[in-house]
């Protein structure tokens, strides 16, 4: 077996069987087959549970007592995705791997993503037995088979990376380091054009520790992580590759953590990237995945596994899995590591927002106010126009055409368009029209009228924003309202959930820097569970995350990490529950990437049957001037969709093309 950590710990899930007897479980499989019908438990059970080198030794052994091949046996016996699981896990690594890789070459089209994944997460040694496995089950060459079905950049990454030559001296140039780092600036962000070679050479040959030091200094000199780099340079499967191949450099259990969560997530699975990672990682590094996966998506894998799967496919993925880390209710050394460095990284990318919707050019008023009274006038609506005019405009611009409208017209432009365009579109058309600290006001108001409160709406809108849109928000609903928010609030929440609420309405927060002292002892009174303060919990945590900076608040989870070993968002998901929960939980992500936050949101908006069409549009409308094109990236950076696509596919007419124009494109 193989798979020792940096620790030289074993981080696999499957082990070898003690008392072991290939003779014993030879007869075993033989009798869970024989006669009508197969015991598939039985033979999920015992295959499972023996490592890859003791399953081989069972192939032998029952080659010689019954005269038949285990494999076409089993083949024979069980169908579809049971099969081809525990097919895969008789197969020694190097041949599960070819036949993957053959698979995916042969036919009609290729499946990228499979050659991805593999060439780019294995060793040199993986690789080389890999080619020589190839060879001997197909009697081919697979770099021949490769060139043939492939081609440019993306050809010749495959190629460097089928040589298994990455340099692995753990010695690393501090110089070299350096020059690297620019070389791939040079290569990218500032020349015009891309130097794709040197990428290749950089990339495809450097030892891990060499490029992880690389990535550092290119951060520094870059402001922006080689990912972003890579995405806005290169494209297609050549970028999809490039990408892959970064993510194993940084952690390769945390690269499979996101391809099994990709895999599960969302509406049917992708069994075959499921079943490729759980029998490849097995007794390589599943407890890593298993841990990062926890951390990352605040669900362990079993559980993800257990909902989305079922029959004996399910108890089989489950028994790779090996646990169940949410049972366990704690974390482990190397997801802290992970959640550290993610902290990490928020804090040091400087990140440009950008939205999708900005003034137009040769702005005309008057003239837009002509072109909506043209469409309103009269028997029927003309939808595109309006749609044409106030989805290409700025708000400023969109105020300016209100006043247009009414001293042309002596008319008021949004009582027209209430009566004239409605439902879904309505909506949209008259968010637009309102002034963002109107239109959040306005969310404020509807999410707590009537019977119940939609406590969602209240934490997305105040954990969200900054000090000065809040103040914004604060004087537009009382000048609509004619009552202050923290009135509202006060009326139609209760106990610490309101106390968060009026604290983050205040606008408030800190703006300072960073003071490390102070972030410390922060920590140390959220990490203090048996605190001699008798303060409770939750007003600690108001105390410290509803009125820090956000570049204190990152350093603040940072140190909480080194204490206690925890993330701060499973700290908060195990302590507390309900509203108070989901609004700390909805500031910690916000602190840590505000654009992945709103990208979930519209996500969780679109999946499933049924539409979420509030929360669309109040995002949509709400950040299409200030970071909807960041959301739209992190959205497939997440997903692998793209944000219109999905829009594309769960709205329809002129609703559609409305978000459709301020979205902005399609990625």
């Amino acid at each position: 077996m193989s798979g020792a950590g940096k620790t030289g710990k074993y981080r696999g899930s499957v082990k070898d069987f003690p008392n072991f007897d290939a003779n014993q479980d030879a007869e075993a499989l033989y009798t869970a087959m024989k006669g009508f019908g197969s015991d598939k438990e039985a033979i999920l059970d015992l295959i499972t549970s023996r490592s890859n080198k003791q399953r081989i030794e069972i192939c032998h052994a029952y080659k010689s007592l019954y005269g038949k091949d285990l494999i076409a046996d089993l083949k024979y016996e069980l169908t579809g995705k049971f099969e081809r699981l525990i097919v895969g896990l008789m197969r020694p690594l190097e041949y599960f791997d070819a036949k993957e890789i053959k698979d995916a070459l042969q036919g009609i089209g290729t499946d990228e993503k499979c050659l991805i994944e593999i060439l780019a997460s294995r060793t040199n040694q993986q690789i080389h037995a890999l080619v020589e496995a190839y060879k001997d089950a197909y009697e081919r060459d697979l770099e021949e088979d490769v060139v043939t079905d492939t081609s440019g950049h993306f050809k010749k990454m495959l190629i460097v990376l089928l040589q298994g030559t990455r340099e692995e001296d753990d010695v690393v140039s501090e110089d070299l380091v350096e020059q690297d780092a620019k070389d791939l600036l040079d290569a990218g962000e500032v020349k015009w054009g891309t130097d794709e070679a040197q990428f290749i050479y950089i990339l495809g040959s450097r030892s891990k520790q060499h490029l992880r030091l690389v990535f550092d200094e290119y951060l520094k000199i870059a402001g922006k992580p080689i990912d972003s780099s890579i995405r806005g340079e290169l494209s297609g499967d050549f970028e999809k590759l490039m990408l892959a191949v970064v993510k194993n450099i940084r952690s390769t259990p945390e690269y499979f953590a996101d391809r099994l969560f990709k895999a599960m997530k969302g509406l049917g699975t992708r069994d075959n990237t499921l079943i490729r990672i759980m029998v490849s990682r097995s007794e390589i590094d599943m407890l890593d995945i298993r841990e990062i996966f926890r951390t990352k998506y605040e669900k362990s894998l079993h559980h993800m596994i257990e909902s989305d799967t079922s029959g004996d496919y399910k108890k089989a993925l489950l028994k790779l899995c090996g646990g169940d880390d949410d049972a366990a209710g704690e974390f482990f050394p190397e997801a802290a590591q992970v959640a550290y460095q993610m902290w990490e990284l928020s804090a040091v990318v400087k990140v440009e927002l950008k939205g999708t919707i900005h003034p137009a050019g040769d702005f005309n008023a008057d003239g837009d106010a002509k072109v909506l009274r043209k469409a309103m006038k009269g028997l029927g609506t003309d939808e595109d126009a309006i749609i044409g005019v106030v989805t290409q405009r700025s708000n400023a611009q969109r105020q300016e055409i209100i006043k247009a409208y009414k001293s042309h017209f002596g008319r008021d432009l949004m009582a027209d368009l209430k009566s004239e365009v409605s439902g879904a579109l309505g909506k949209v058309i008259l968010g637009l029209m309102m002034t963002p600290a109107q239109y959040d006001a306005k969310q404020l108001k509807k999410a707590m009228e009537g019977a119940g409160t939609d406590e969602s709406i209240l934490i997305e809108i105040l954990a969200t924003r900054n000090n000065q849109e809040i103040q914004a928000i604060n004087a537009a609903y009382k000048e609509v309202y004619h009552k202050s928010l923290e009135d509202a609030l006060s009326s139609d929440t209760s106990g610490h959930f309101k106390r968060i609420l009026i604290s983050l309405a205040l606008g408030n927060r800190d703006e300072g820097g960073v003071d490390l002292a102070k972030a410390r002892e922060d920590a140390k009174k959220l990490a203090d569970v048996s605190s001699d303060d008798s303060t409770s919990l939750e007003t600690r945590f108001l105390s410290i995350l509803c009125t820090q900076s956000y570049p204190q608040l990152r350093k603040v989870f940072q140190e909480f990490i080194k204490m206690t070993n925890h993330d701060i968002a499973h700290a908060i998901n195990k302590r507390m529950s309900g509203d108070v929960g989901d609004a700390f939980l909805a500031i910690v992500r916000s602190v840590k990437n505000k654009q992945a936050f709103f990208a979930d949101k519209l996500y969780k908006s679109m999946k499933g049957a049924g539409t979420d069409d509030r929360t669309l549009i109040r995002i949509i409308v709400s950040r299409s001037e200030i970071d909807l094109l960041n959301i739209r990236r992190e959205f497939w950076d997440i997903y692998d969709k793209s944000l219109s696509h999905m829009i594309e596919k769960d709205t329809s007419g002129d609703y559609c093309k409305a978000l459709l124009a301020i979205c902005g494109g399609e990625d």
